[in-house]
């Protein structure tokens, strides 16, 4: 077993993070970056000194997640997504989850369209592996460059703000449970209307993807729709019982 293996076992011995789940040229080389930073001349001697200082083990974590969000990110996706939302029926509770969430932006951004389109009765769940990111996402506390593709009537509708900072309502964040979560182990959540994952299949292997699309699909109900990243299109979507309704947007049709 090469050093890189045996620091994957180890740190899964210690995290319940399986880094063999992910393609492994792009998760070694981003490692060797952080191992290096930090003066270790070895995967083996980077394993022991993350075994011992806990800031070192949120850092990697925190390496693995790639936490880039924003706020309506890809607008034209957003706009596609919200045509299709605007079909689902008004008057039950619409269960929607934001998984890999990051810092927020994404669900904020989902319940604000929700909103829009008249959904009063809605319940996001938010769930990412880094538990630091999370608690950012729960302040909903954000730089005003952060908000930059909000429109200006939604910032007065959803968020205060100051010279320094915007943040998301109370009453708007109270739409949200963030929650930790394990795309590769955990268990998933059943009956949605609306799956989020954007831009995380693209880093695990084949094997992985296969196995966290077949949980998202279950999660569905029949026509929820799964909103993947502008990079993960679905070539066999009935593999999943799912069909190819736009670019990136895909609908649950039989169980």
């Amino acid at each position: 077993m090469d050093d890189f293996l045996k620091f994957a076992e180890g740190w899964y011995k210690l995290s319940g993070v399986d880094l063999r789940w992910y393609k492994r040229p792009q998760m070694e080389r981003r490692l060797a970056a952080l191992r290096d930073r930090h003066g270790y001349t070895s995967f083996e001697a980077y394993l022991r000194g993350v075994q011992a200082d806990p800031s070192l083990q949120e850092e990697l974590v925190d390496r693995i997640t790639i936490n880039v969000s924003e706020f309506f990110r890809n607008p034209e996706r957003w706009q596609t997504l919200e045509d299709f939302l605007s079909k689902l029926p008004r008057k039950t509770p619409l269960r929607a989850w934001s998984a890999a969430c990051s810092t927020g932006e994404e669900p904020y951004t989902l319940a604000i369209v929700l909103q829009q389109l008249g959904f009063t009765d809605f319940h996001i769940l938010a769930t990412d592996l880094d538990r630091e990111v999370l608690d950012k996402a729960e302040q909903g506390l954000y730089r005003p460059h952060q908000t930059r593709l909000v429109p200006d009537a939604y910032l007065h509708s959803y968020f205060s703000r100051d010279e320094e900072a915007v943040r998301v309502t109370d009453s708007f964040r109270q739409r949200i449970t963030f929650q930790q979560h394990n795309l590769l182990s955990d268990q998933y959540p059943r009956s949605l209307d609306l799956i989020i994952c954007r831009n995380v299949l693209i880093y695990l292997t084949d094997e992985a993807k296969h196995q966290v699309l077949a949980g998202l699909a279950t999660s569905l109900r029949v026509g929820g729709y799964l909103f993947l990243g502008s990079t993960e299109q679905l070539l066999h979507a009935e593999t999943y019982q799912m069909k190819s309704v736009a670019p990136f947007l895909y609908e649950k049709i039989r169980t």
